[in-house]
């Protein structure tokens, strides 16, 4: 199954002041098309263009780094897109709030511990909230990595690639994660994802 830019579910403007109209068409438009682009050619050379994306993510996964990176941060941005919406962040489904008392502590505590997974992946990268086994958790992985590598299915990832924040908030990295997690999250996305893996 070849590798789509899919369209943003949003105006290009719709997510300032928090995400500006200028990163977005630079992240979705170059970096996103890229991925697609290369993901595409490196598919087709590994024999993998009848495979799903996730197939793809998992058979090279440790096998073959360029075609991983390039499907990896397909699948990421797919979800990305949607993990976002104007007015987001504020009160999440009551199930998933639930579960993420039970297994995390507080609202409080996973937002710090999102927030502090972001802040201190070195490098490119993203953080997490993935379902591991029946409970959440909080994750951090490098470049295009994502928790399905690694058993667990991504519930909610953000960004934490100089390219998706330098534009707005230069070298504050801390002060993007925050402002995302609190303005943009769409937990309706995230809350549905949370019962197709429960």
């Amino acid at each position: 199954m070849a590798f789509e830019l899919p369209k943003l579910p949003y105006a290009y403007d719709a997510l300032a002041p928090y995400m500006s109209a200028e990163t977005l068409e630079y992240h979705h438009d170059k970096h996103h098309q890229a991925y697609v682009d290369n993901g595409n050619k490196l598919a087709a050379e590994a024999g993998m263009e009848g495979k799903s994306l996730e197939e793809i993510c998992m058979a090279s996964f440790g096998t073959n780094a360029g075609l991983f990176n390039n499907a990896g941060q397909h699948y990421n941005h797919l979800h990305f897109w949607n993990w976002m919406k104007p007015g987001g962040g504020g009160a999440m489904p009551g199930n998933l709030e639930a579960k993420v008392t039970e297994d995390l502590g507080s609202l409080d505590e996973f937002r710090n511990a999102f927030i502090q997974a972001g802040m201190t992946q070195f490098g490119s990268g993203w953080c997490w909230l993935a379902l591991k086994d029946g409970k959440l958790e909080v994750m951090k992985t490098p470049n295009g990595e994502n928790p399905l590598v690694h058993g667990a299915t991504p519930l909610l990832g953000c960004d934490v690639w100089e390219h998706s924040y330098y534009i707005d908030y230069r070298n504050a990295r801390p002060k993007y994660l925050e402002a995302w997690f609190d303005n943009l999250v769409n937990w309706d996305y995230v809350g549905e994802l949370f019962e197709a893996a429960s």
